[in-house]
């Protein structure tokens, strides 16, 4: 199996979507690439137990993408080894009516991980920059002051909303939050062949929709935007990663090769020292312990 380069799929100038590949295999069977990836996940797992016991940082994963593109089986398999109150998946659909009487980043800030935990969130704050910025009418449920029509939307409102993303992201990160952003880069050839797929397999037609196909129609918008959010908000405290989808088993190997790597840089985080007089006693509460008769 190749060697995995993490630097390789990280934005760090500007980023052109069609010169960046939607596939790799790292020339090894989809049973190597299982088996590495149990490998790193189980790692993952072991880190968490160490962060939940240092309690300083927590981690947050922002899942991208287009429909299809695998952000859910991604986190079933790379969070697969985390015990179960250590990682919180958060959703986001179509804000709800008590959302809507909030700032956009209400409801992502509310779900931010707790110290020594991860969060994942499946979609994210930056549907607020790529679906509103495809449909900018969705703007207008938002009931913002000064914005009474699509025209009043323009270039230095959606300049803004960088901006104020970047902030948000910028906080939390000098607050403890590790972030870490996955772009996850699925051909339209690839696309097609899923959503055929959740027809013509009986058990996977509750995930088909015919929306998603009127959203297809408008793949180079989307990924437009895309392109716009990537270059304006990869920053050194939170990068964005662009992940090739097309193969589903290299993808998740990808993402958490890349959560491992950047975790075990933070040398800080270690399980907590007891304190010296329980230390010196331990072998007293162990005598103790094993004098008791059940």
């Amino acid at each position: 199996m190749k060697e995995i380069k993490t630097e390789n799929y990280k934005v760090v100038d500007t980023v052109k979507l069609t010169e960046k590949d939607t596939y790799e295999d790292f020339g090894a069977s989809k049973k190597k690439l299982k088996k590495e990836l149990k490998n790193i996940r189980k790692d993952l797992g072991d880190f968490q137990d160490t962060l939940y016991a240092h309690g300083k940082y927590g981690v947050l994963v922002c899942l991208q993408g287009m429909d299809t593109a695998g952000k859910d089986s991604l986190i079933r398999e790379v969070f697969k080894d985390f015990n179960v109150r250590g990682v919180v998946v958060h959703s986001f659909k179509v804000p709800s009516t008590l959302e809507r009487k909030h700032d956009y980043l209400w409801r992502h800030y509310i779900d931010l991980p707790e110290r020594g935990k991860f969060s994942v969130f499946n979609r994210t704050h930056y549907e607020n920059v790529l679906v509103t910025k495809v449909h900018p009418e969705y703007i207008l449920g938002e009931n913002l002051p000064n914005v009474e029509s699509v025209d009043d939307i323009d270039d230095g409102f959606w300049e803004r909303r960088y901006q104020q993303i970047n902030d948000f992201e910028r906080h939390i990160a000098d607050n403890g939050t590790i972030i870490f952003k996955f772009f996850l880069h699925l051909s339209k050839e690839e696309q097609r062949h899923r959503l055929l797929r959740r027809i013509r397999l009986k058990q996977k037609n509750w995930k088909f929709s015919p929306g998603d196909l009127e959203e297809r129609k408008l793949w180079g918008q989307y990924e437009a935007c895309y392109e716009e959010a990537l270059n304006k908000t990869s920053k050194e405290h939170a990068p964005w990663f662009v992940i090739p989808a097309d193969n589903k088993k290299a993808a998740r190997v990808i993402v958490a090769s890349i959560m491992m790597e950047a975790l075990k840089k933070y040398k800080d985080i270690a399980e907590p020292e007891l304190d010296d007089e329980i230390k010196a006693n331990l072998e007293t509460f162990k005598q103790e312990l094993e004098k008791e008769t059940t």
